[in-house]
């Protein structure tokens, strides 16, 4: 969004500022009123003793923790239990009598709180439902969405736990049912707690939650301009269903909005969807509306090409359960051709196996949301397993239609084996630890020398030995709800990957180098062998790692390099270049000139650069 005409220097760059929030991390503030948008912004610049907007643009590109401070000020999270009481009885002794009424007595009560920050307004209206259809009957029909666009106020949320202060002015009949002591704080009721999902949702730019009875949205349209506010409303009208009930803020004067929703209660802002859907246009969420047919053409060609260039493999299956899509990596990945496509789905070996897919498509479809499923195991042949994180998306239309469902298989195969070698490495620690702990009382200062050495390898586990544990201890407290599982796998997946990407970038680097790389430990044996060294003398890396490298039989005479390999070793200096005759993997003769470098880190060890020239 540019500055508005005329707009002076200090405008233009706060537009600037915003732009770049929103490309660079998906924000979008250019919709809120600039007045309280500004001040804020100002509070934090003034935090950081930063003057100029464009000054602090510059501090955002350097240090990247400034943007969670920045959202944390914006993002001002003022909630509480049942806040504005008289609304809130309102709400229980009509609108929820009514509501229940409306949706018959076996179908399902939907409800979204939208900006719903910590967590407390969601919780509010499960308790009131739970008190009027009684608790048995809320956890098995009623659900609820409580989404924002603060992740750190939605780990509050999904971790329901509270302090005394936050609880003082709920009555006290409640909070005895509804909380449980759990340490310094309060744990909302487990039974009652797996009705409410929470989850990312930007209400100014995602397409809304569908089919809801009652939407929650208090004092968040206060923020928005008013381009922005009415663009929120038409999505909360296609949110709800026929006679859906709107509760807003105080703060918040709806509507001349009449053709779409009457008034319930103003005083305690209460609206409902009238009778009889709007005939009015639509409202519509894409972007492209005004775009001619060969730009979209061009457009749905790029999507169709990345797509089938995509690295995971990807399967489309329409709303009736045919194959719709298979890309290139899943045809090469499960052994499916483009015969496949048109095929019932659940004819497809891929439906059942390595895991049954289709209640998981059936459950997206219900709840409107991805499922991920994380490390299913497949059996590729007798001595060969593979892994996938495998995601369910449902496919909304613009308008929300569910026109079918994509899965995308995601292979973490090494990933896991990476896992796996850390698992064996700590065991391998916890061994040596215990046996070092068994020596006697003769041998304390060798023993104490070990144990220096182990405390070294353990820092350089610091890392994954705390992920591990953080992970322990997450599963431990929050092992009985199926989101707080997704976050804690998401987590190790995103290191896991780090992880991956660190060992791959490391490869590369030594493949890329032409000349011949050996790497040493201390006990002189060969660790890396990289590619340059196998076309010099055809001995492969897996055929010479963890071997004696001066009793290795190839066209160097490595005799002539072993005192100055030990004595770079012992010494930790580098040593002087060393030329040798020598006769590489076809047998011609060369001269090696050989550079020799000490390997700093636990256990020492040499790395030698090997160039030749021919004779």
């Amino acid at each position: 969004m540019s500055a508005p005409e005329g707009g002076n220097d200090e405008d233009r760059d706060l537009e600037t500022l915003l732009t770049f929030i929103r490309d660079s991390r998906g924000f979008d503030f250019t919709g809120y009123k600039r007045t309280s948008l500004a001040r804020r912004i100002r509070k934090r610049m003034q935090t950081v003793k930063i003057d100029d907007y464009a000054d602090y643009r510059d501090h955002l590109e350097i240090n990247s923790d400034e943007f969670q401070e920045l959202f944390n000020t914006i993002l001002i999270n003022v909630t509480s239990f049942f806040r504005d009481p008289e609304a809130w009885t309102y709400l229980r002794a009509t609108v929820v009598p009514d509501l229940v009424k409306k949706v018959g007595p076996t179908e399902e009560i939907r409800l979204w709180s939208a900006g719903c920050s910590s967590g407390e307004e969601a919780y509010s209206l499960a308790m009131i439902f739970a008190e009027y259809l009684g608790l048995e009957a809320a956890t098995s029909r009623v659900k609820i969405y409580g989404t924002d666009v603060d992740e750190e106020a939605l780990r509050e949320a999904r971790a329901g736990l509270y302090s005394a202060k936050a609880l003082e002015r709920l009555p006290e009949d409640l909070k005895n049912k509804y909380f449980e002591p759990a340490g310094d704080l309060f744990a909302f009721s487990r039974d009652l707690r797996r009705r409410v999902i929470f989850g990312r949702h930007d209400i100014t730019r995602d397409a809304p939650i569908s089919r809801v009875d009652l939407l929650s949205c208090r004092n968040t349209l206060m923020y928005f301009n008013i381009e922005t506010q009415t663009k929120i409303i038409e999505r909360f009208h296609f949110a709800l269903n026929e006679g859906g009930h709107l509760f807003l803020g105080k703060a918040e004067m709806l509507l001349s909005d009449g053709a779409r929703f009457e008034i319930a209660n103003m005083r305690n802002r209460v609206f409902t969807v009238r009778s009889g859907r709007v005939t009015t246009k639509a409202p519509r969420f894409d972007v492209w509306a005004d775009a001619g047919m060969r730009d979209t053409n061009r457009r749905r060609l790029v999507s169709e090409l990345a797509l089938a260039s995509s690295p995971d493999s990807v399967l489309g299956i329409d709303h009736d359960g045919a194959i719709a899509l298979i890309n290139g990596s899943a045809r090469l990945q499960f052994g499916l051709s483009l015969n496949d496509v048109g095929k019932p789905f659940h004819e497809l070996e891929i439906s059942y196996r390595p895991i049954e897919l289709r209640s998981v498509i059936d459950q997206a479809h219900g709840e409107r949301r991805s499922i991920r499923i994380n490390s299913v195991r497949r059996q590729k042949s007798e001595n060969e397993a593979q892994y996938f994180d495998i995601i369910v998306r449902p496919l909304l239309t613009i308008d929300g239609e569910d026109i079918g469902a994509a899965i995308t298989f995601i292979d973490t195969t090494e990933a896991t084996r990476l896992q796996h070698e850390v698992k064996r490495v700590q065991e391998d620690l916890a061994t040596a630890y215990a046996e070092l702990q068994s020596t006697n009382a003769e041998l304390e200062t060798v023993n104490e020398e070990l144990q220096s050495s182990i405390e070294e390898l353990e820092t350089t586990n610091e890392e994954l030995q705390s992920t591990n544990e953080e992970l322990e201890t997450t599963n431990e407290e929050l092992q009985s709800t199926n989101e707080e599982l997704e976050t804690m796998n998401e987590e190790m997946r995103v290191r896991t990957t780090e992880l991956d990407e660190t060992r791959v970038f490391f490869e590369g680097v030594l493949s890329s180098i032409e000349a011949g790389v050996v790497v040493l430990d201390g006990d002189l044996l060969v660790r890396s062998w990289n590619r340059g060294a196998e076309d010099l003398w055809g001995l492969r890396s897996d055929e010479v790692y963890r071997e004696d490298f001066f009793a290795l039989d190839f066209g160097l005479p490595t005799a002539g390099l072993r005192d100055a390999v030990e004595a770079c070793n012992e010494t930790g200096e580098k040593g002087d270049r060393i030329e040798l005759d020598a006769v590489d993997r076809k047998g011609r003769s060369l001269v090696a000139s050989i550079g020799c470098s000490p390997l700093h880190g636990p256990g020492g060890g040499v790395v030698l650069l090997m160039e030749h020239s021919r004779n």
